[in-house]
């Protein structure tokens, strides 16, 4: 049996499944160095990881960034000082949350609206305890409506 969704009934599996080798294939001719001036260009742009992820599977023939350079792209980030202040996943939830609050005020009688509002916002405040246990984000870091936009 797997485990549910968090805030639905959904009991999905499906994900994409990663080839059993740990290593860059052998058709690669791309070095990690040359890898990793392409991440920091793309972060340069303003990328989040993952899209630079995306940007790298789709244009640039890098299947796995980790096969090749041994390092994860936030990783990567990290070390070059092109880390994102909020965590990825954190960021969109904030924003999901501040696009559902302008929703509401200009209709405020939208209560589907006002309810995923509060399972959005349960959602940040589960993540956020999760990155301030493991350090990411600073201990009196706190989730404000208010001052989110």
């Amino acid at each position: 049996p797997k485990m549910g969704r968090m805030h639905s009934k959904g009991k999905g599996m499906s994900a994409s499944a990663l080839p059993y080798k740990k290593t860059a294939p052998s058709w690669f001719k791309t070095s990690s160095q040359e890898v990793c001036d392409h991440i920091c260009r793309l972060a340069k742009k303003g990328l989040t990881p993952s899209q630079i992820g995306v940007v790298l599977r789709d244009s640039h023939g890098v299947a796995q960034v980790k096969a090749v350079t041994n390092n994860r792209i936030l990783r990567i980030l990290k070390a070059n000082g092109f880390a994102p202040e909020l965590p990825e996943d954190l960021y969109h939830l904030i924003k999901k949350a501040v696009q559902v609050r302008k929703h509401l005020e200009r209709s405020r009688k939208d209560k589907d609206a006002k309810f995923h509002l509060i399972l959005i916002e349960a959602r940040i405040h589960r993540v956020s305890r999760y990155y301030k246990e493991s350090k990411h984000l600073p201990p009196n870091w706190k989730y404000q409506s208010a001052t989110a936009a």
